[in-house]
């Protein structure tokens, strides 16, 4: 760890940027993991990610009003990091989500039959518009990598159906293929 002291210049700036990109994309994940239920996987990623950050920050600290540019190249490599990691999380899109989708009567049992065929577990419920017209509410409970999926065999057959999304933390009983 001595030899990060005995740097300067661009080969530690470029080293801090790598590290605190890697450490802050871990934080992202570590954050939804735990978020999500997952400690063991959480506590894993901070063990490392907290190694990163000592040895980092001990860097930047070390003489950093000689050389004041190793704090920007963290800062900014904090940003990035933050960008990477929330990229990251959204292709490996952990968890739970629920889909409620809003369509006209007629065409919520259609609708329910056509993503039960693609292995989608479905609840239908009544309900009313502004205006009084009677609606389907579709309940759909996925996994989170299976929403662009859902949304978009929904738009392709109503494609005025109104669909919201959101995160689940945990889910028991029902229908729902691991």
């Amino acid at each position: 760890m001595d030899f990060l002291l005995n740097l300067s210049g661009p080969i530690l700036y470029i080293i801090i940027f790598i590290a605190k990109i890697i450490e802050v994309s871990m934080m992202t994940l570590r954050l939804v993991y735990i978020n999500k239920g997952e400690k063991l996987i959480g506590s894993i990623i901070g063990f490392f990610e907290v190694m990163i950050w000592l040895i980092i920050v001990s860097s930047v600290l070390t003489n950093v009003t000689e050389d004041p540019i190793k704090v920007f190249v963290y800062c900014f490599a904090y940003a990035i990091g933050s960008f990477i990691g929330v990229t990251i999380e959204n292709k490996i899109a952990v968890g739970l989500a629920s889909l409620q989708v809003v369509i006209n009567e007629d065409e919520g049992d259609d609708l329910a039959s056509l993503m039960r065929q693609d292995g989608f577990g479905v609840t239908i419920l009544d309900g009313r518009g502004i205006d009084k017209s009677r609606k389907s509410v579709l309940f759909i409970q996925l996994k989170r990598k299976r929403i662009p999926e859902a949304i978009k065999l929904i738009q392709s057959t109503y494609s005025d159906a109104f669909i919201s999304v959101n995160d689940l933390k945990s889910v028991k009983g029902g229908f729902l293929i691991k």
